[in-house]
């Protein structure tokens, strides 16, 4: 009897020991670093492959905006590839808090869409209506791409506990869904009618 309640009690203050441990480790931020993980390594690994994907959207953005007819899409490609260099700075950031190397993987899901992108230009007549239809269609792809990778990538910082990363990544995920509104408005307001009537 007397044991049983030994075992009790030493269960009880062990359980207490690892709650403030637990409650300690939330208020600093940094629950379950898991710094060495398999988790964490495939975040990382998440991390290069937008950065890839961010770098050469970058040199791609000021192609669609020279292919495009309306002045208000090349002014949004222009806006677009302002807030794509900022997001491109973010992610080093976050590298930097990650103590992890800046270092671009291949993203061939980017790689794909850009291709698309430039297929667009090569197969609609220069100065159409047409042309920017396919053109915001491909850019859409490439937001939802982006939104896809960002609001995992957020969720997975913020399961680790990395909240200066959750932080940057929000918000380039709010900016990614703000240029995706962006489009539709442009899309709705001045290009589809006149270029389902080309």
């Amino acid at each position: 009897m007397a044991t049983t309640k030994k075992t009790e009690s030493a269960a009880e203050t062990k359980k207490s020991a690892d709650t403030k441990k637990s409650s300690t480790k939330k208020a600093s931020g940094m629950t379950g670093k898991m710094k060495d993980s398999e988790f964490h390594e495939f975040f990382v690994d998440g991390l290069k492959d937008i950065y890839w994907a961010e770098k050469h959207l970058a040199k791609a953005l000021p192609k669609l905006k020279k292919a495009a007819t309306s002045e208000e899409l090349a002014q949004a490609f222009e806006k677009h590839t302002e807030e794509t260099a900022e997001h491109i700075a973010r992610l080093e950031q976050v590298f930097e808090l990650m103590e992890e190397k800046a270092v671009a993987k291949k993203c061939e899901a980017m790689e794909g869409l850009i291709k698309e992108a430039e297929s667009i230009i090569e197969d609609t007549d220069k100065g159409t209506m047409i042309r920017d239809a396919g053109l915001i269609m491909a850019a859409q792809k490439v937001e939802h791409y982006e939104i896809a990778s960002y609001g995992t990538l957020r969720t997975f910082a913020e399961i680790m506990g990395h909240t200066e990363v959750v932080d940057l990544l929000d918000q380039t995920l709010e900016n990614e869904k703000a240029t995706d509104v962006i489009l539709t408005e442009v899309a709705v307001s001045s290009i589809n009618e006149p270029a389902s009537e080309e």
